[in-house]
């Protein structure tokens, strides 16, 4: 980490009391769940305090009572690596509160405690490139191609535009203050996340057309949703599949673990 750049917010809540990748493992939280001997959470901090543009990291969630049974949470806390926040009532609203709570003009990268793949150079190329656009929000994906030519057994929700077919990554880079106002839109939608159509509608009639008879570019797309928002929102297209990757299910847990153990 440096003295001057970006602050990581890792989203680290959970959105369903009752999920089956926790009950497995046996942990109160989605962020501690066993990634080839380490909890997940220690895979996102331990990349991001390697990063070279951030300069600290926001731990939104775990809920306090989880956090209270948690000594690697706990040590990561008092030690200074992290500073928590307690989490709000959806991942968007725990994100706009953690935003808020930033020095104005204060640049910061969001992402969540469920991708354990990432790694330094991937936040690095990622801030580096979200920087150059000039937006106010700048999101990174990859293409399903990508994610299958690396991954052939990776099952990813695809954005599928004219261009090419897009998934997410859980980076965002949140650039000026008009950026703030991306993340309190998102409230209304985030439960529908996966839904690409539903996602389109909010664009219009016009675009739900075009995006059904595959006639949507990606970055058409993002151009309305900024005259919707009046935010410039960039998409960042990166060249590494493995950004594409989190941890939803057990399938998912040991697919993950399949990948870091091939890495070695």
């Amino acid at each position: 980490m440096t003295d001057t750049g970006f602050t990581a917010i890792i989203l680290a809540a959970d959105r369903h009391r009752d999920d089956p990748l926790i009950r497995h493992a046996g942990v109160c939280t989605k962020a501690l769940v066993d990634i080839n001997n380490r909890p997940m959470i220690q895979h996102v901090v331990d990349a991001l305090t390697n990063t070279r543009q951030v300069r600290d990291i926001v731990l939104c969630g775990p809920a306090r009572a989880c956090l209270e049974q948690s000594p690697v949470l706990i040590e990561m806390i008092e030690s200074g690596v992290v500073r928590w926040l307690e989490p709000a009532d959806s991942p968007a609203s725990s994100a706009y509160q953690a935003l808020k709570q930033l020095p104005e003009g204060q640049p910061a990268l969001i992402t969540t405690a469920d991708h354990p793949l990432l790694r330094p150079d991937i936040l690095d190329d990622f801030l580096q490139r979200a920087s150059a656009t000039g937006a106010d929000v700048a999101a990174g994906v990859t293409t399903i191609d990508e994610i299958h030519r690396k991954f052939p057994g990776a099952r990813k929700t695809v954005m599928r535009f004219s261009d090419d077919g897009y998934c997410g990554c859980n980076l965002f880079a949140f650039l000026t203050p008009r950026s703030h106002r991306v993340a309190n839109a998102w409230r209304s939608v985030e439960k529908q996340r996966k839904n690409p159509l539903y996602i389109i509608r909010q664009l219009g009639l016009g675009s739900v057309l075009r995006y059904s008879l595959g006639m949507l570019r990606m970055e058409t797309a993002a151009r309305r949703l900024s005259e919707k928002l009046d935010v410039d929102i960039k998409p960042v297209l990166l060249p590494f599949p493995e950004a594409a990757i989190d941890v939803d299910t057990v399938e998912d847990q040991r697919f993950v673990e399949s990948i870091l153990g091939s890495d070695k």
